[in-house]
């Protein structure tokens, strides 16, 4: 007797990586060239996923330029899409070399609360060999998350525009 295989569906992990110089030219680079990279992999601009990540990307590039940057040394950005079903997201991961400055939530800026406010979720690693990696995840699914702190979801055009005049 042969037993029935259960077929699984691939999982498609796409990933976008550039250094970026620690300017705020580098800043507003890194955010163009996330927003064209989402439109290849089929994430549209103006969407409320692009829109949602755009922000997160832009919010975390500037900390990286003001508060984490080292004189001759760049920042660097990872997307990744992972396409598994039934829970799409995107990973932002924005690192720094500067190793003795974390953000915290509790003193933040305005900056912090907005990936705080769309994100599902997000934390800071150590980046070996030296500095740190702001990571976020946002989940394209509609599914809300649980948990204090942010929205969860993809908040609509509206709701982030809500969310960026509070802050």
């Amino acid at each position: 007797m042969t037993s029935p295989q259960t077929r699984e569906e691939p999982v498609t992990v796409r990933v976008f990586t550039q250094r970026f110089s620690s300017t705020p030219r580098g800043a507003r680079l890194a955010r163009r060239l996330v927003l064209h990279q989402l439109d290849r992999w089929g994430i549209p601009h103006g969407s409320a996923a692009s829109d949602a990540t755009a922000q997160i990307v832009a919010e975390l590039a500037a900390n990286a330029v003001t508060h984490g940057r080292v004189p001759g040394r760049d920042f660097e950005v990872v997307v990744s899409y992972t396409s598994a079903t039934p829970d799409p997201y995107l990973r932002i991961d924005v690192s720094d070399t500067r190793t003795e400055r974390h953000p915290r939530l509790t003193d933040a800026g305005r900056g912090l609360r907005i990936v705080d406010a769309l994100a599902t979720r997000w934390e800071i690693l150590a980046r070996v060999p030296v500095g740190k990696t702001v990571r976020a995840e946002v989940e394209l699914s509609p599914r809300r998350r649980e948990g204090a702190g942010g929205s969860g979801g993809v908040p609509s055009g509206d709701q982030l525009s809500g969310i960026i005049r509070r802050t």
